[in-house]
């Protein structure tokens, strides 16, 4: 099977990084250099939530701690996200990794 690399902007950072869906979105951040909010690492604490401004994901589990109208609104948790398609985060308290 084909790998297809997926582009993932982090908004107003200028910060792009990308993904092949062997990893969580965290991870494939983490390994770009780019720290996001995280804790649980599984889906349920919930301190990785961010917003996704474009694009699309799936989900590792089943169902991720989010409510019906956070994921209308939105919100996703890259801690167990994967990329489906070019994606553009809204996530404040990102930060590079020194």
């Amino acid at each position: 099977m084909m790998t297809v690399l997926r582009r993932v902007a982090i908004e107003d950072k200028d910060w792009v990084f990308d993904t092949d869906n062997s990893q969580s979105l965290l991870l494939a951040a983490q390994a770009a250099g780019i720290r996001l909010p995280s804790s649980c690492r599984n889906g349920t604490c919930r301190t990785c939530l961010c917003q996704l401004a474009g694009g699309s994901v799936r989900y590792l589990i089943e169902w991720p701690g989010l409510s019906l109208d956070e994921k209308r609104e939105g919100y996703i948790l890259p801690c167990v996200a994967l990329a489906e398609s070019d994606l553009v985060l809204r996530v404040p308290a990102a930060r590079r990794i020194e």
